[in-house]
């Protein structure tokens, strides 16, 4: 057993997926759950994904061993903030949030003595939300990425670390910085360019839209309550990828205004050899 106990900030589809995950492995004597509703918890509370209930964030970071925020990107450095304070020495707190540069930024000067935050993000979830879709499996075979910083106590590094592996993820160490830039390309551009392709369709043309189109815009059913904080956090990285976007696009442009067959093939086939190299 890793912790005595494990208090989640957030039992939507991330956070009751941890939890979970955490009771089936036995992580933590007990674990607790904040949700925004009593109505969260309750459903929360019915799938097994916790163990109890608390009233409040403060109420959860009390006597906890480690605190996993797993609410919208938006809200983690304000929640981290409030109840950091109320944290006994040696806790850990650590997130899920897609962004890390505002976050890591926003709270790790402003740590207690003794209370430590690692910045964390599992690469897994799904276009769906709400505690009744999680799955403690959801992690595993999945990448989560930790990202310290040289203010980042090692001892909750390797113990943050040491959780996850627990569910089956593959750790990766990257800066915020590096994550960030990382994720604009893989995640947060791909989720946008979804976007824009399903909100152009035109309504006489939905019948034309197969599945080819589905598959291809199917993050787009994302909610944007949630999206939006990730893509205004992370702004200048997706702004950035905007221009390798472009440039590729410039080449379909090309190739197709120049008849030149040879150079449509090329590139359709460098694609595929990407895409096939991610596997299933």
């Amino acid at each position: 057993m890793l912790f005595d106990t494990l208090s989640i900030i957030g039992v939507g589809l991330i956070g009751g997926s941890i939890g979970l995950a955490a009771r089936r492995g036995k992580l933590a004597a007990r674990v607790r759950g904040v949700g925004r509703t009593a109505d969260d918890i309750e459903r929360a509370l019915a799938l097994g994904a916790i163990d109890e209930g608390a009233q409040s964030v403060e109420d959860a970071a009390w006597a906890a061993g480690l605190i996993v925020v797993a609410t919208p990107v938006d809200q983690i450095a304000s929640a981290v903030l409030l109840f950091a304070p109320r944290c006994r020495p040696g806790t850990i707190i650590t997130d899920t949030g897609s962004t890390k540069a505002a976050i890591v930024g926003a709270v790790e000067d402003r740590m207690p003595p003794g209370v430590h935050f690692v910045g964390g993000h599992p690469l897994a979830g799904s276009e769906k939300s709400g505690v009744e879709h999680s799955d403690a499996d959801l992690f595993r075979d999945r990448v989560t990425v930790l990202t310290p910083t040289a203010r980042t106590d090692a001892v909750a590094l390797d113990k943050v670390s040491e959780f996850w592996r627990r569910f089956g993820s593959r750790v990766c160490i990257m800066t915020p910085e590096e994550h960030d830039r990382g994720v604009a390309l893989t995640s947060h551009l791909p989720h946008l360019v979804a976007s824009a392709l399903a909100g152009m369709l035109p309504d006489e043309l939905l019948e034309l839209a197969a599945s080819g189109f589905c598959d291809t815009t199917r993050v787009a059913a994302g909610d944007p309550s949630i999206w939006t904080p990730i893509l205004m956090q992370n702004a200048r990285a997706v702004r950035e990828s905007f221009a390798t976007l472009r440039a590729r696009l410039d080449l379909f442009q090309d190739a197709l205004e120049n008849d030149n067959a040879e150079q449509v093939n090329e590139l359709l086939t460098e694609g595929k050899r990407r895409r096939d190299a991610l596997g299933g």
